[in-house]
């Protein structure tokens, strides 16, 4: 093979090289010059490659919040529901059976609970609480005593909760009259909250204004100063409990076809009666 035919297919078969310079006369000397890129311009050219798919990404992200669609949103229920037969004679043991089936489900704080209020003006207000206790005298939980919530109860000490245990299709909805919990009571509790806990109840006047996240911070900064950890730190006197007596308890299961299970008890003045609501 001559030298022409060497270096007609060296030149075919390296990286860069420029086709159409071949030929009987061709030789080394008169092929074109080769040109090998430099690792770093394989790195550059994958990051721009790289961004432009994270871009493409986001903007296709964008485009699906966009045509998110509540009204097209469905949820498939349960076919077995809850039966009066089911029930237990009263709401708190029947509560204690849910509560214990919504721990066992694995779902995210079943104690958390939406508590309502009314205000002065008569507007309602809503927000997520923590279940602290519960008992046959009621459900609690625990808060600043002038905080919105706080005021609201003052004002008016009819409340509902809301327990949306979402992920088994369950909810619990209590309404009943909040009262505050004695101060000993408050104070047990208020031993077994962790120091950070017990520092923040001092450090936030709940619901008031506040100048900056930097003025928090230097308050609770401040307080770890004079409580440090193991020191006894006592309950703020505005920092308390309140306990919800309810009236009603109903307990909702989801089903098929939107038909779901809605049991209520209802408190008489000797026991509960229990009803079925239409859902």
């Amino acid at each position: 093979m001559s030298d022409a035919s060497d270096a007609h297919d060296a030149h075919d078969d390296a990286p860069g090289g420029v086709p159409g310079s071949t030929g009987p006369e061709a030789g080394p000397s008169d092929a074109a010059p080769v040109h090998r890129a430099h690792p770093a311009d394989y790195a550059v050219e994958a990051a721009r490659l790289a961004e432009a798919a994270a871009s493409s990404a986001e903007h296709a992200a964008r485009r699906a919040r966009r045509a998110l669609d509540p009204a097209a949103m469905r949820a498939h229920y349960r076919h077995e529901g809850l039966r009066e037969a089911d029930l237990a004679p009263e709401p708190f043991e029947q509560f204690a059976h849910w509560f214990h089936d919504a721990e066992a489900a694995g779902l995210h704080e079943p104690n958390a609970m939406v508590l309502s209020t009314v205000g002065p003006e008569g507007r309602p207000g809503s927000r997520t609480v923590l279940l602290k206790a519960y008992d046959r005298a009621g459900f609690v939980f625990f808060t600043h005593y002038g905080s919105r919530k706080g005021r609201d109860i003052e004002g008016n000490p009819w409340v509902s909760l809301l327990f949306p245990w979402h992920g088994i299709a369950r909810q619990v909805v209590v309404s009943g009259r909040a009262r505050r919990t004695g101060r000993a009571e408050t104070t047990a509790y208020f031993r077994t909250r962790p120091h950070g806990s017990q520092l923040g109840a001092w450090a936030s006047r709940q619901s008031s204004a506040v100048a900056s996240r930097e003025e928090l911070d230097e308050l609770y900064a401040s307080l770890a100063a004079r409580y440090p950890e193991g020191a006894d730190v006592p309950a703020p006197p505005e920092w308390g409990g309140y306990r919800v007596a309810p009236e009603t308890v109903e307990f909702w299961q989801g089903r098929e076809n939107r038909l779901h299970d809605r049991l209520r008890y209802r408190r008489t003045d000797t026991a509960w009666t229990i009803e079925r609501l239409a859902p």
